[in-house]
């Protein structure tokens, strides 16, 4: 009974511990700036999707206004990485915010005056993807100076962006019964007025000694400073391991499985059923960013790579052609195992890469992770024309299985041990994995 109670109370004190590690006025800033920016990116979808179709334009000017902005951020982030380790990531963020606040201020004032042409809602959101690929490189760097509980800070942000992304379309879908889409654009410009707020108020810790890149000067130096995070990128064989699996993941998995699923959802079940099926995923993914506050595996990607089997059960589930609370069912695995997956990605990228080279190798990562995605999602329908919606569906389940088993058999992927607090060391050194240090490469 005393070595229960003596248990008991370290257990008590560790959990007392990470809490400390994580919680502080400076992190709940960042929290809620994190939590209120998803709010409204969430209910971005929506407000296109009504305004748009409102004046006149299909669902392809919906898919076009979205793509500019998927396309600028993509094409951008890299160079966005490269600003974030050169100046400070705090001012960037806060002008990155300024600016969509700007943007979608001017793009609620055009639906509020019925004056809506296609080609300005691109420009705006081509300016949107230009302001989020300088601000989401920051988030890397900017997580570990505020917490040393570098896991539980992501677990955290990822349960509070997943409740975010549950309430998010449908406070949307509110605003537009009830006001307008021109409602909505101003409901998301106004989310980035609080997310820089917060950035304004927060006080950020400086970076450690080195962390910060040399001031250097001209287009040489920028590419220098591309090159030297390309570097630091390629010479890490679980970083672009995972990548490399991952772009198969997005063209295979990923890409064909969102649009089919609700193609075939809204088809066979109606509207409500797939409403119901994202609610379930997202459901999944604020149980997933639960457990992983609570787990602190010793191989972080090991079981994340573990717990990322459970996205199988989404398009496999629908492509079997199940009712729909097996469906959702599938899709609650998937949001669980995929959102337990990204809290041990991010606090692996963020604790085992330097910090003077973090932003730049988070932006290679964000990069790469969304380079196939467009590939995936234009091939879907060309397969499900030859093969049937249902058939590359169940193909994405197997490649699911087949993507989990190729992370697990790359060493250093498997074998990557965790490290608590922010990257100590600067060295891309090739280790094996053991008990005294964490694998760097």
């Amino acid at each position: 009974m005393a070595g229960t109670s003596s248990q008991a109370g370290r257990e008590r004190a560790a959990s007392g511990k990470a809490a400390r590690g994580v919680w502080s006025r400076d992190f709940a800033l960042f929290f809620t700036a994190r939590a209120i920016a998803r709010l409204g990116h969430t209910m971005l979808p929506v407000a296109l999707a009504a305004g748009l179709l409102q004046h006149g334009y299909g669902a392809g000017a919906v898919g076009l206004a979205m793509a500019a902005t998927a396309a600028a951020f993509a094409g951008l982030v890299v160079f966005g990485g490269v600003l974030a380790d050169r100046f400070s990531t705090r001012k960037l963020m806060i002008g990155a915010d300024l600016v969509r606040l700007g943007t979608q201020a001017l793009a609620a004032a055009l639906f509020f005056s019925g004056h809506v042409v296609l080609w300005q809602i691109c420009a705006i959101g081509f300016v949107n993807g230009v302001a989020g690929a300088v601000f989401q490189p920051g988030v890397a760097g900017t997580v570990p100076r505020l917490a040393s509980d570098v896991q539980g800070a992501n677990g955290a942000i990822r349960v509070a962006e997943s409740a975010a992304q549950l309430a998010g379309p449908a406070v949307a879908g509110l605003l537009v019964g009830f006001a307008s889409p021109g409602g909505v654009f101003a409901a998301h410009a106004a989310t980035y007025a609080v997310s820089a707020l917060c950035l304004l108020l927060l006080r950020l810790p400086p970076p450690v000694p080195g962390a910060r890149a040399a001031a250097r000067r001209g287009a040489g130096a920028f590419r220098a400073d591309l090159a030297e995070g390309w570097r630091e990128f390629r010479g890490r064989r679980w970083l672009w391991g995972v990548i490399a699996v991952w772009c198969v993941y997005m063209i295979a998995v990923w890409g064909p499985t969102v649009p089919l699923v609700a193609t075939e959802v809204v088809r066979d079940h109606g509207p409500r059923a797939y409403g119901l099926i994202n609610s379930a995923l997202g459901a999944g993914t604020v149980v997933g960013g639960l457990v992983a506050l609570r787990l602190r595996p010793r191989r972080m990607l090991r079981a994340g790579a573990i717990a990322l089997v459970g996205f199988a059960a989404f398009p496999a589930s629908v492509g079997a052609g199940l009712d729909v609370p097996a469906m959702a069912a599938g899709a609650a695995v998937a949001g669980a195992g995929m959102s337990f997956w990204g809290v041990m990605w991010a606090t692996s990228v963020q604790t085992q890469v330097p910090p003077d080279v973090l932003n730049r190798v988070h932006a290679y990562d964000v990069a790469g992770s969304l380079a196939m995605m467009p590939v995936g999602q234009a091939l879907a329908g060309p397969a499900a024309a030859a093969l049937g919606a249902d058939h590359v569906l169940l193909v994405a389940g197997v490649t699911s299985f087949g993507v989990c088993a190729a992370l697990l058999l790359i060493p250093a992927v498997r074998g990557l041990e965790r490290v608590d607090g922010a990257a100590a060391s600067s060295e891309p050194a090739v280790r094996a994995p053991g008990p005294s240090r964490a694998q760097k490469c």
